[in-house]
């Protein structure tokens, strides 16, 4: 089977600093992968390459059985959407517009019962959807993130530190979202800081350390890998 992401030898750099130093990985359809690692490893990097935020230095990355294009719109359009760390809502803008905007490229006439499925998912979206996004706690406004994405219909979703600055309650809303999208067959690739949340809902995993892919396999089976328990999970 093709995967529907293949990324080969992927190097990426900053200036002279090789923060990505030849990671292939494979995402194929209906799995969520997930990538885990310490802070700095080079995960958010890896993502933002993909997405066609920044210039790879090097390697190969294929989507959906042709090569990748170079520009996150380009990328967009073909079904990759990206939820990248720190949220990026468009702040002054309401709820219910950020949820738009993730519909732009469509035309279909499925756009308001995908609405209604996101408030279903979120009802405390519903609540504020006349809200300025940037007005709304960092919680909301990771669901208002992970909800615009949707509102895409993406073949493949990258999520890139869903959890990151939540409360324990408000991070776990955000995995049932994740698990029920998974459920249903979304292609999934995950960067995630609590390793072991993102080994619980994944199908398999890499271990990224220092730009390089360390470890990788199914997730049960490295959530009880002695080396990643001792590195990752704080046993």
């Amino acid at each position: 089977m093709m995967p529907l992401l293949d990324v080969r030898d992927l190097k990426v750099a900053y200036g002279g600093i090789h923060a990505v130093k030849g990671v292939s990985l494979q995402v194929n359809q209906g799995e969520l992968v997930t990538l885990i690692g310490a802070n700095g490893a080079g995960k958010s990097t890896t993502m933002k390459a993909i997405a066609g935020m920044i210039p790879a230095a090097s390697g190969e990355i294929d989507f959906d059985g042709q090569p990748s294009p170079s520009t996150s719109h380009e990328l967009l359009a073909k079904g990759l959407s990206l939820v990248p760390e720190g949220r990026g809502v468009f702040s002054r803008m309401s709820v219910l517009e950020n949820l738009q905007m993730g519909a732009y490229l469509r035309d279909d006439d499925q756009i308001e019962s995908d609405l209604d499925q996101m408030f279903n998912y979120f009802p405390r979206l519903k609540e504020r959807i006349t809200q300025l996004a940037g007005t709304l706690s960092g919680g909301e406004q990771q669901m208002v993130a992970v909800a615009r994405s949707l509102m895409s219909r993406p073949k493949l979703l990258l999520l890139d530190e869903p959890s990151m600055g939540l409360s324990p309650i408000m991070g776990e809303t955000i995995f049932e979202v994740i698990r029920d999208i998974a459920g249903k067959g979304m292609t999934i690739l995950l960067v995630e800081q609590n390793a072991r949340l993102a080994l619980s809902v994944a199908n398999r995993a890499y271990v990224m350390d220092s730009g390089l892919i360390t470890i990788e396999g199914d997730a049960a089976v490295l959530a009880s890998d002695p080396r990643i328990g001792e590195a990752y999970l704080g046993d």
